[in-house]
Formats: C-alpha cells, structure tokens, sequence
C-alpha cells in the first residue's frame, strides 16, 4: 500500500466516522455524549488524508543549476553527481515507498458503516451476559417518582428501585416502561434494556421478569411498552448468578425500535 491508497483508505474512513456521527447511526455503538468527539476525529482524519494527498500529487519541483565552475562547466552538486553515479536518485524518484499490506483491513470498518452497519445490541448480548444490576451493591435512598399515571421509568431505575430499594419508592404506583424482549432460561419471557459505560463494547443488560399479563409470542429483539406495578418476585439470573426484579403487567403494546437503544 502506497502512501496514496493509505490517503484514500483514511478519507473513506472518516467520512464514514462523519456520517455516522452526524445521523442517529452512531448511537448504536457509543452514548450520545460522545458525538461532538467523533466529529472531531472524524474531521482530523479526512484532514489528514487530504494533506497526504495534497502532498503527494503536487507537481516536483526542479533543482536548481549550480553556479559555473572555473573552467566554464556548470557546476555539478556532489551529492547529484553521487546518485548519478550510483543512480539512487532515479531509483528513489521511480519508485515510491510501500507500506505493509494489513493496512488494507482499515477498509473493512469503512464498508461496515458505510454499507452494513451492524445493529445495536439486543436480545442475543442480553442472553451472553449477565444483569448488570448486583444485590452486593450499595443501597441507597431513592428519590420520589414523578408525577403522572402511569409514571415513565427507565428500565434501570426500576430495576435499581425493585431490588435495592425493595419497591418502597415505587409504592402502589403505576409505572410505563420501554425495552426489548428476550427469552429467559426457562423459557418465559424476559423485558431487557442495555446500559453502557462508554461504547458497545462495554454494554450489558438489566433484566426485568414479567409476571400478571406479560407479553407472549413475541419474537426476540421485538420492543414493547409494558405498563404494570412492583412485584417483590425476584429470580436468579443463571449467567451471574444475581437477581432480577420483577414487573406486574397490567398491559403492553409493542413499538418500534427507539432511536436511542440504549440506557
């Protein structure tokens, strides 16, 4: 790979990056506060290649004569008279200076993003990991809900209510949540958000058992709006061994997928 290709792989690398940043098509992979530096990157890499560019297609410039010599020759550069005489010089001019070929593979992300971007993590990551709430956690007081009825909760507050505040936060109250379904170990189904730290690389899933009029048929990754009440039932997740809470279903809908996958 010359130095032009190399140019050309890292244009098309970040204008995928700006692309992706600049549409909802990032949030699949990172939190949204994370935007404004993925268009820097992005920015410094097509910057980068243009100079690359720039500075590989712009015309060579010609040497300059020497002075003429005491005896009416022109002047010859010693170090020119060395490359003629080793023909270095012609050597160096003709033939550019190749990188190795594993460079290539930067193209494989760029068609990824910019053909086939991978989807946010759901059902399957949901089923490979662990809840990421633990009992062992610190348990601390929890803020009132919200007003309205029902009240819209995130699946990690609830969650977070259910186990370590017992539900005494929650009450009778009637909450309105939003994730995606996956089926648990012993077949029933299970309600499921991913929460990241930084990136998909690092997501893992909050786990919610249903019980009363829970969703039934539906396939894995359908998203779903479940409204329902605290239930103190709690199983064990056979992945980590931690607990998760459970939600009394009073009714649910299903509905698309939101914008913003993850928690």
């Amino acid at each position: 790979m010359n130095r032009q290709a190399q140019a050309v792989v890292l244009l098309l690398l970040g204008g995928a990056v700006i692309r992706a940043s600049l549409t909802d098509l990032y949030l699949n992979y990172v939190k949204e506060g994370l935007r404004p530096f993925l268009i820097a990157a992005g920015v410094l890499l097509v910057a980068a290649a243009v100079m690359t560019l720039w500075h590989e297609l712009r015309p060579a410039r010609r040497p300059e004569a020497a002075p003429a010599g005491a005896d009416g020759r022109a002047g010859v550069d010693g170090r020119a008279e060395q490359a003629g005489h080793t023909g270095q010089g012609d050597h160096d001019h003709g033939h550019g200076h190749h990188e190795p070929r594993v460079g290539w593979l930067l193209i494989l992300p760029v068609l990824g993003l910019l053909l086939v971007a991978p989807p946010a993590l759901g059902s399957y990551a949901a089923g490979q990991a662990g809840t990421a709430l633990s009992s062992q956690q610190r348990q601390s007081d929890y803020p009132p809900l919200p007003d309205g009825d029902p009240v819209q909760v995130s699946v990690l507050d609830y969650a977070s209510r259910a186990l370590f505040d017992k539900g005494v936060s929650i009450g009778d109250r009637r909450v309105r949540l939003t994730g995606f379904m996956t089926t648990g170990p012993d077949g029933q189904p299970i309600l499921a958000r991913m929460v990241l730290s930084c990136c998909a690389a690092d997501g893992r899933p909050v786990k919610l058992g249903l019980t009363g009029n829970a969703p039934a048929g539906l396939a894995d990754d359908t998203w779903v709006e479940v409204t329902g009440r605290y239930s103190d039932q709690v199983t064990r997740d056979p992945v980590n061994d931690a607990e998760i809470p459970h939600l009394d279903v009073e009714s649910w809908r299903q509905v698309p997928a939101p914008k913003r996958p993850y928690e």
